[in-house]
């Protein structure tokens, strides 16, 4: 078939005027990991039959296509176009074009997530305390709550000792049971940066009144530190917002520009079929599992903030979040929205009927294929968890390098 092409500047005028655009890099997810524009999402061209209907809803989205000179495209085009999709270009050049018109590469997966992350730090100097300062706190049996962030079985697989899973979305929820002293200081870690930073400063956009500090650069900073993690912990936090949690939360999300909407104006976004409407249920997988509004689809909201690329890739799109309890979708939405996505909080229906089936959950790709990411298992070379702190702290120059991103920051 033969396929219409944008140039590299049609990208970035799109990006730039909020249209609709879903920037696929076909390549597998360890060559995507080597570089690519801010915006793009690997979509490995033999996944595209897996993938394709889940992650982009609209048969008639803008998607563009490339490849690094792999000759990806056509078949992508072709995989593609058998689904129904029916607006399809190739970016003219490939990738060499997008490097040779001085436009940055961003190296790693869900990138714009964690250069977002940076730049929350950067802009409200988020309080960390380095992995030696916590071990003292933990050797002098300090008044201190250590939460891990991480999906639960992140944390399982290695945390830091005496932590407690309690995965993003839901620390405003639970804090007030894991940390019920207002003088108990809340230590917030993930395994790198991004969805501590995102965690520690979620509490104080919501008014927790404990003192909170992410743990800096997370269990890569930890390991780096020499110190020990712990393996095969099983500690959840339970749910209890401190006071006043759940108006705050709403409140953030109100700063951030969310917008609170019921079933008819949800209606009404559902039947506008020119635009990409993303719907997701952030709540737990098991609370998904007993009961669910029809149409959503599950995505824990810790998660959704990190991996926004992999959920919602059609760059443009509206989102809209659904929580039987409110705080982690305001919470969620608020994020969103400083990342620059057009997000509505659906209030209610619970009541109503609701849909018990499990999560949707994709096939894995092939580990051979899969970028080995330096934050994850027991056994990562040093000098790559170096490299990837390093890496990240870079990140918020980039973003002002490339000029595409429209985050800001409340």
């Amino acid at each position: 078939m033969k396929l219409p092409t944008v140039t590299p500047a049609d990208i970035r005028r799109a990006l730039l005027l909020r249209e609709e655009i879903a920037l696929l890099d076909l390549r597998y997810e360890a060559a995507f990991a080597t570089g690519h524009p801010l915006f793009a999402a690997n979509m490995a061209v033999d996944r595209i039959a897996i993938e394709a209907e889940v992650r982009l809803p609209r048969k008639d989205v803008a998607i563009v296509l490339y490849d690094d000179g792999e000759g990806l495209v056509a078949t992508g085009a072709e995989r593609l176009a058998a689904l129904g999709y029916t607006n399809i270009s190739a970016l003219a050049g490939g990738l060499k074009a997008w490097r040779d018109a001085g436009y940055q590469m961003f190296e790693d997966v869900n990138s714009y997530s964690k250069a977002f992350g940076e730049l929350v730090e950067a802009r409200r100097h988020t309080p960390s305390l380095s992995a030696d300062e916590v071990a003292k706190l933990i050797e002098e049996k300090a008044n201190i709550a250590i939460l891990d962030v991480r999906r639960f079985d992140e944390y399982a697989t290695m945390n830091i000792p005496g932590s407690v899973s309690v995965p993003g979305a839901e620390l405003v929820l639970r804090a007030g049971r894991a940390a019920p002293d207002p003088d108990t200081t809340i230590i917030v870690n993930c395994a790198g940066r991004t969805r501590s930073i995102i965690g520690t400063q979620s509490l104080i956009n919501a008014g927790v009144p404990n003192k909170v500090r992410a743990l800096r650069n997370g269990t890569i900073g930890w390991t780096l530190a020499r110190h020990a993690l712990n393996h095969g912990a099983d500690r959840r936090g339970a749910i209890g917002s401190f006071e006043g949690g759940p108006a705050n939360a709403r409140d953030v999300a109100y700063r951030a520009g969310v917008r609170h909407i019921g079933a008819g104006e949800m209606a009404a976004l559902l039947a506008e079929t020119d635009r990409t409407l993303y719907c997701f249920d952030v709540r737990e997988a098991e609370e998904y599992a007993a009961g669910h509004l029809p149409g959503f689809r599950h995505y824990p909201g810790g998660q959704l903030v990190q991996e926004t690329d992999m959920a919602a890739p059609v760059r443009g799109a509206r989102i809209a979040l659904t929580d039987d309890k409110g705080v982690r979708a305001d919470m969620t939405a608020s994020w969103l929205a400083q990342m620059g996505w057009e997000v509505y909080v659906r209030e209610g229906g619970y009541e109503g009927a609701l849909e018990v089936i499990p999560p949707l959950v994709l096939p894995k790709p092939d580990p051979a294929h899969r970028y080995r990411r330096p934050y994850e298992g027991t056994d990562v070379a040093q000098a790559a968890m170096q490299a990837y702190l390093d890496w990240e702290y870079g990140l918020v120059e980039q973003l002002r390098l490339d000029g595409t991103h429209g985050f800001y920051v409340i």
